[in-house]
């Protein structure tokens, strides 16, 4: 099966960042021709014209199937939030979770992610959901101390029972999620860590999102996070830490020496009110890898990663006073070319090259949003001018997931006529 995506600007993410105008050629599942004028015939022709190419997007940080809870917690103080929504995490079932990660992945879909990473629990559920939508899930169970669970059975287990059932399956790639400091004691820890070195898969983890989780774990162990994380030998280049707002240089530095990514989440820590902002232009300085994540749908409420890589660049030049910090392409890299580092596909994704997957998103270029588009402003127009009503098509792993702005795999109609009796049945208590 060959698709051929005609006469478009590429912005490729290579590592020289080049942006070219020809063809992209796919066979099956991956990217066989970059540029130029492709002269062989295609079972699929995409005509592109003066239309944006550019990698699929990579949210390395969500809890996807809380979109069905959207809006069930605005406007509240962070201890009331966080016990209204584990309340109501608690009484979910299968069916809530798989709606609202078909919404959620259909939301993706149309802001032009093609791969997430996912912190929750019955994520067996999430799996077989994301994979009916199309596109890639790095789907990390939820692992907390026993005691501490509303799980059935313990969490630990339950990872490994999900990492097992669903190795080698097409787009889906498991991992073990460590819900954070504040609930997961040291063998807690520990245990997650030998499971992902042992299995070569992913570990993600809430890591210093507010001040309290700082202060209370320091006051226990004389430590802060990152440290102690450190200490136990729990942060190592599988890791994502998801938020990584309140941290000191001595953490900043550890984190480097360990190899681990970041996921800045700006929106869900300026909603919350939490504070703190991720100290981006020092992780860079000292090789921490800075990707962007949304974070989930009750903190954000949104997981469109077009807006979220253009915030967390006006927070930070804002922050620092500074308008050159996060540029454009840095705010690219950071979504694209760094975050398939952070889950360790950098030779299959990130960015549109020969032998890579076919992880593409079309966007309309002749939007009066983002024209005037030459290859000198298109990457600044992407970040602080483009929006997902100008995403077009998208292609992840060879399979269009949406053309011209309609979902091919799940019925939206069907999902969204469910979302509201089921938000009233989760959160009207």
């Amino acid at each position: 099966m060959i698709t051929a995506v005609r006469d478009a600007w590429i912005v490729t993410q290579d590592p020289q960042r080049r942006i070219i105008r020809g063809d992209v050629v796919i066979e099956n599942e991956k990217i066989t021709s970059v540029g130029g004028r492709y002269g062989g015939s295609a079972d699929t022709d995409i005509d592109a014209s003066g239309d944006i190419v550019m990698p699929g997007l990579i949210n390395t940080h969500t809890h996807v199937a809380m979109s069905v809870m959207r809006g069930a917690a605005d406007d509240i103080s962070f201890p009331n939030f966080i016990d209204r929504v584990f309340r109501i995490d608690s009484e979910r079932t299968d069916r809530d979770i798989e709606i609202g990660t078909k919404i959620g992945c259909a939301e993706m879909i149309r802001s032009g992610t093609t791969t997430f990473v996912d912190l929750y629990y019955s994520e067996d559920v999430i799996a077989r959901a994301t994979a009916e939508a199309g596109i890639r899930g790095v789907l990390c169970w939820c692992v907390l101390d026993d005691e501490l669970t509303t799980q059935r059975g313990s969490p630990m287990q339950n990872c490994k029972r999900f990492c097992e059932s669903f190795r080698n399956r097409r787009k889906i790639i498991p991992g073990v999620g460590l819900q954070g400091v504040y609930v997961c004691g040291e063998d807690t820890c520990k245990g997650a860590k030998e499971f992902s070195d042992e299995k070569d898969i992913p570990l993600t983890f809430h890591l210093s999102e507010t001040r309290g989780e700082v202060n209370d774990l320091k006051k226990k162990t004389g430590r802060r996070p990152a440290e102690w994380l450190s200490d136990i030998g729990v942060l190592g280049k599988r890791s994502i830490a998801a938020h990584s707002s309140w941290l000191t240089m001595n953490e900043v530095k550890l984190m480097a020496a360990a190899g681990i990514s970041v996921s800045s989440c700006p929106v869900s820590n300026m909603k919350l009110a939490t504070g703190g902002v991720a100290p981006i232009p020092e992780f860079q300085r000292y090789g921490v890898n800075v990707t962007v994540g949304t974070d989930g749908s009750t903190t954000n409420n949104s997981l469109d990663m077009i807006s979220e890589m253009k915030i967390l660049g006006l927070l930070q030049k804002s922050s620092r006073w500074d308008p050159t910090v996060a540029s454009a392409q840095e705010l690219m890299d950071f979504a694209t070319v760094n975050a398939s580092i952070a889950i360790g596909m950098q030779d299959l994704l990130g960015s549109i090259e020969v032998g890579k997957y076919a992880d593409l998103v079309i966007l309309d270029g002749k939007s009066p949003n983002i024209r005037p588009l030459l290859p000198e402003n298109m990457v600044s127009n992407i970040i602080y001018s483009a929006s997902p009503a100008n995403v077009k098509t998208v292609i992840c792993q060879g399979d269009t997931v949406l053309r011209d702005g309609k979902i091919k795999t799940v019925d939206e109609e069907d999902i969204l006529s469910m979302s509201e009796d089921m938000w009233g049945s989760l959160c009207r208590r």
